[in-house]
């Protein structure tokens, strides 16, 4: 059974080097080797000084990081300078990566420390008193006071309500009139209009319609022959003069 020894609050040498990485400032892919080496070594000799046992992880850790600081320390070739931004020339790759799996365990085992605590929790209200109501029903006292005419009444305003919501007023026309204006007739209109003259104004056209629907009808047939490059159509902006100009390479005019 392995022992896990606790230095001022810190449990296991990833739990060290975290805290010296945290106090220093230090991004975690970004280690400064030298520095925490040195700090390291220094809570180790303090653990030999205060006749604690080192147990294995430290020591291996320990090993690691001055192979690590070593290996930084060695000059580089040419060819490692050309892959010095490589991350399989770095040294401190592998153990960068142990830190960050081992602060994911950390951290999801303080997550599940705090759920644990709060299991079991029982939350109570304080009592009350429920007052017990005569739920016995007796007809004689449902319709006490109420003679013939009151009941008359109350069935000539529910009579009177139900009127009210039924529609009456509207008849349903069970037959479908046929289209007055067409958009097919409206394109031959616009066309013979377009014949005689090369520019005109639609609101000179729309004038003569006596019927919105007219109008509604006439302007699509206007888009339809805008779609067949029958005519272009030109407004200078919202709600101003729509201009309908004449195609020339068109057959159809």
């Amino acid at each position: 059974m392995s022992l896990n020894i606790k230095i001022e609050n810190f449990e296991g040498p990833f739990d060290l080097l975290l805290h010296l990485i945290k106090k220093n400032k230090m991004d975690i892919y970004d280690i400064k080797i030298h520095d925490i080496t040195n700090q390291y070594l220094e809570y180790i000799k303090a653990m030999e000084e205060m006749d604690l046992e080192i147990t294995s992880e430290f020591i291996v850790i320990s090993a690691t990081l001055i192979e690590i600081k070593s290996k930084m320390l060695l000059p580089k070739t040419k060819v490692d300078e050309n892959a010095a931004d490589s991350d399989e020339k770095d040294p401190r790759k592998e153990l960068i990566n142990k830190l960050i799996e081992y602060k994911k365990f950390k951290e999801s085992a303080k997550f599940f420390k705090q759920r644990e605590q709060g299991v079991g929790r029982m939350f109570s209200k304080k009592p009350e008193i429920i007052e017990e109501k005569n739920k016995s029903f007796e007809p004689q006292s449902f319709l006490k006071g109420i003679t013939m005419l009151h009941l008359f009444d109350i069935y000539n305003k529910l009579m009177n309500i139900y009127k009210n919501k039924i529609n009456t007023g509207n008849a349903i026309n069970k037959e479908i009139p046929l289209d007055r204006f067409k958009i097919e007739d409206k394109i031959d209109y616009l066309k013979g209009i377009i014949v005689d003259n090369k520019k005109i104004v639609f609101s000179n056209i729309v004038k003569h319609s006596h019927f919105k629907m007219e109008v509604v009808v006439t302007f699509l047939a206007l888009l339809e022959l805008m779609k067949l490059r029958v005519v272009k159509v030109i407004q200078e902006n919202n709600f101003k003069e729509i201009y309908i100009e004449r195609i020339n390479d068109n057959e159809g005019c």
